[in-house]
Order: structure tokens, then C-alpha cells, then sequence
């Protein structure tokens, strides 16, 4: 441990500071259901603040700048630590429920993801709901964002906690000269968003618990509910089309709109080539899956029609997972569409999973120079986002990014099938999961759940929902043997 302590030190505080989120839930079970499972809240908070003190208590003399590799065995730390916390009181407060479905479950709250292996919802504690849909909030931005916003005054710096924890391929961007301030500004849009969020669900017809609960899984794009039938349980045109604007913010960079706060312009959303890409996939998204559902008499009027398709593709395409209905039961090209579109919508920096819309745009850019040099061998074509150059070490880090993410996909998939299961929910569990969608297709879709898998499958797409949450690179680096060698 002495050789990574000042990333055990941060781990430590990163713990005493997560042992707090467990008021929320103790809070509410006090006040609103007469203190049921309070003792259980209270226990759980009493056990993670005393191990977070106890690895203080052995780490408390390192006082070195964090490097490289501390930077990214704390960040992969956190979050195989912080879901063992998360799952303690899963256990203790629900019936029946394993730790190993305990643990994804949570894993799935601080990933965002949004798959579940729990059923009948509507009938568990306001309390548990609560703490399942507020980790949603706690891991949408992230985390160590937070720990990087607080590491100044522990004396620490958290310039490799950003860079490891921040998703996209150009993480050396600084929107502030000092990363303490950034993070603090990302943190203060997340509030505003997530305020308004609540206030707007409110307003719609929701009771308060589920207004909080629903702003936490809709701003952090992570799609859990409180209850079976998800968005559908209420029917309301208003909720979901707020549900749609929400979660259609949450899917763009929260650096842009802390760059609009700052210079009191939409330049940086409005000219932002991701920002433009992001809107206009979804705008035709909806529009080709409206077309073919009144084409197909699945619906038979164009406002139910705009309302189904819109909430559909910008639920799973931002990868927050929500759904009003089974659309396994629509065409076929439609489920795969929107599957297909999880993988990659979202922008970096925002709360969204996948390989993220700016690494597309590399490609693409890519793919066009490669077809002009076929034609024109000498020209000079450099890859460019809007008017920026991109350079050639970022080009380099996307393609190993892709390589890497293919790899993981097909490796993981193939462990699926070997263990029994069928290949469309194989497969489609491991997407979902490594993409933080959450519902696949098969017997993990909109109208199922994960609880039909066995513990080893639950594991495997524990797995990939680290490896997705972190970009698979943050974590997959601590297994090379050069990061091992002093």
C-alpha cells in the first residue's frame, strides 16, 4: 500500500465524504415511513465512515503530488469500492436480494446505466428507491469530479483524477486555469439542470419522492425508477415530453453550457460541431422511427406517434434507458436502431455512456482523408472538428479506443454464450451494459429485467458496466505490466 498511499488517501476521504449520501434515504425513511429501515441507514453510514477513518488512519503521512498511475488505480478503485458500500443496505432492506444482485444494482446506480435485477418496485420501501435513483445522481457527472473540486484543500492535486475520470478523448482541454474551479463550475450546472428538472417534473404531476427520484435519473441519464412500468406507470404527454427536453440537455457536454454561463453567449452550444451532430442524429432518429410507426399502423396518429418515437430514440440513444412501452414489440429495425444509437449519441463531458459522438466524428473525418489520399496520394487533408485540428496523437488515442472497445465487447460477449445464454440477449446485454444503456433485447429488455441471468452473468455485466463507466482504457491499463514496474 505505501507505494500508492496518496491514492489510498484520497480513497479514503473519497469513502468518509460517500458515507453522507446515506442520509438522504435514512432522511426520508424517518420522516416519510415512520423510520422502518432507519437503523439500517444508520448502521451503514456508522460502517463506511469507520473504514474510510481506519485507511485514513494507515495513509495519513503521504503527502506527495498524485501521479499517472495513482491517478488511475484511485479512479478504478472508487468505483469497485463505492458499490460495495452502495450494496450493503440493498441487502439488508430488500427481502431475498443476493449480493451479488445487491452489487450490480448499485453498480448500475453509480454507473448511470440503469439495468436492474430487482422487481415489483412499486412495493419496496420509498426509502430503498430513493437510495437506488440518488446514486444515479451521485455517478452521472462523476464522482471524483467532486473529490477533484476538494482536493486542493486536502492538499492533494487531482490534475490525473480529472484526466482519468473525465470521458472523451480530449481531456487536456481546461475550461479554467485551475481544475479545483472547474470542477466546482461543472458541479454548479449539474445543480441548476437537476433543479429545474425537479421543479418541472413537479409541475407535471408528480408527487415530490418521485419528482427527486426521477431528476436524479434523468439529469444523470442512468433511467432507474421507482416503479415496474417505468415513465409509463403516469401516461402523461407533459411528463415525458419534459423527460425528453431533460434528458436531451443532460446528453450535451456540461462544459458547454459552463462556457455559456461564463461568456453570456450560445456560441459555445449553438457552433460546437458534436453539439450539432448530437441534435441532428436525434432529430432524424425520430423522425425515421415516427415515419416507419404510423407506416406500420403502430400507432395511428402523428401526435402519439412524435411523442412514442421522440421518448423512445432520446431515451436510449442519450443512454438513460427509460421506457413508456415494450418496443420489442415494434419492427425489428427499431429496437436495433435505438440500441445501435445508445452506443455512440452522447457528447464527452456529459452524463451519457458510449464511445461518444466526438470520437465518431474522428473516424468519419478519418475515413474521408483516407478516401481522398486514394484519389490525391501528396494532398495534405488534416482531420479537423469544425476549426479545430485535430491532432495526430488524439486521431491515434481514438483508434486504439475503438480496437480496445471492439475487443471488450466480443470477449465479454463470447464468456455470455459460453455460459449458456442465448446470443440476441447475450449480446445485447453486454452493449447495453458496456454502453450504460441499461434494457437490451431478449430477456433483458424494456419489459424485463437482469434478474434472469445467473450470478456469473450479473458479474460479467458488472464488469462491463466499470469498464464502460471509465472507458475501458482508465481500467484496463492497471493490467499491463509496465504500470506494476517501478
Amino acid at each position: 500500500m505505501s507505494r500508492f498511499a496518496p491514492a489510498f488517501l484520497v480513497l479514503s476521504w473519497v469513502v468518509m465524504g460517500f458515507s453522507f449520501a446515506f442520509f438522504v434515504p435514512m432522511a426520508w425513511d424517518w420522516f416519510g415511513e415512520g423510520g422502518t429501515h432507519v437503523h439500517v441507514w444508520a448502521w451503514c453510514f456508522a460502517f463506511t465512515l469507520a473504514t474510510g477513518a481506519w485507511l485514513w488512519v494507515r495513509t495519513r503521512h503521504a503527502n506527495r503530488e498524485l501521479t499517472v498511475r495513482d491517478g488511475f488505480l484511485l479512479v478504478t478503485l472508487v468505483w469497485v469500492v463505492l458499490p460495495v458500500y452502495a450494496a450493503l443496505p440493498l441487502m439488508y432492506a430488500v427481502q431475498g436480494l443476493s449480493f451479488t444482485d445487491a452489487y450490480f444494482e448499485a453498480m448500475s446506480g453509480l454507473t448511470a446505466t440503469g439495468a436492474t435485477a430487482m422487481a415489483g418496485l412499486d412495493l419496496l420501501a420509498p426509502s430503498v428507491n430513493i437510495w437506488r435513483c440518488f446514486l444515479q445522481l451521485i455517478g452521472g457527472l462523476g464522482i471524483m469530479l467532486l473529490a477533484v473540486a476538494i482536493l486542493p484543500f486536502l492538499g492533494l492535486g487531482g490534475a490525473q483524477l480529472y484526466k482519468a475520470e473525465m470521458p472523451g478523448p480530449m481531456k487536456e482541454q481546461r475550461l479554467t486555469p485551475r481544475l479545483a474551479e472547474t470542477a466546482r463550475g461543472l458541479w454548479g450546472v449539474y445543480f441548476v439542470l437537476s433543479l429545474g428538472c425537479l421543479l418541472a417534473y413537479r409541475w407535471g404531476g408528480m408527487s415530490w419522492s418521485d419528482a427527486f427520484m426521477h431528476m436524479c435519473t434523468t439529469v444523470g441519464l442512468g433511467g432507474l425508477s421507482s416503479h415496474d412500468a417505468s415513465f409509463g406507470y403516469w401516461n402523461s404527454p407533459q411528463l415525458e415530453w419534459t423527460a425528453v427536453l431533460f434528458m436531451s440537455l443532460a446528453g450535451i457536454s456540461f462544459a458547454r453550457y459552463f462556457m455559456l454561463w461564463r461568456q453570456r453567449s450560445f456560441s459555445p452550444v449553438v457552433r460546437d460541431t458534436e453539439v450539432r451532430a448530437y441534435l441532428g442524429v436525434l432529430g432524424l432518429a425520430t423522425l425515421l422511427v415516427m415515419s416507419m410507426l404510423l407506416v406500420e399502423r403502430v400507432v395511428d396518429d402523428f401526435p402519439s406517434a412524435i411523442r412514442q418515437a421522440a421518448f423512445q430514440v432520446v431515451s436510449v440513444a442519450t443512454t438513460t434507458g427509460y421506457a413508456t412501452t415494450d418496443y420489442l414489440l415494434w419492427p425489428s429495425f427499431v429496437p436495433v436502431l435505438l440500441l445501435f444509437l445508445g452506443c455512440f449519441v452522447s457528447c464527452a463531458g456529459s452524463t451519457g455512456g458510449g464511445i461518444k459522438m466526438v470520437r465518431v466524428l474522428v473516424l468519419v473525418k478519418v475515413a474521408q482523408r483516407e478516401l481522398v489520399r486514394i484519389i490525391h496520394p501528396r494532398v495534405v487533408y488534416p482531420v479537423a472538428l469544425g476549426r479545430t485540428i485535430v491532432p495526430p496523437d488524439i486521431i491515434w488515442a481514438v483508434m486504439a479506443f475503438m480496437l480496445i472497445y471492439g475487443g471488450t465487447m466480443v470477449g465479454l460477449t463470447m464468456l455470455m454464450l459460453a455460459s449458456g445464454l442465448d446470443v440476441v440477449t447475450a449480446f445485447t446485454a453486454i452493449v447495453a451494459c458496456l454502453n450504460n444503456i441499461g434494457p437490451g433485447m431478449g430477456k433483458v429488455g424494456p419489459a424485463g429485467n437482469y434478474a434472469v441471468l445467473s450470478d456469473f452473468q450479473i458479474w460479467l455485466c458488472s464488469a462491463a458496466m466499470l469498464l464502460g463507466r471509465l472507458e475501458m482504457l482508465s481500467v484496463l491499463v492497471l493490467f499491463t505490466p509496465q504500470f506494476w514496474k517501478r
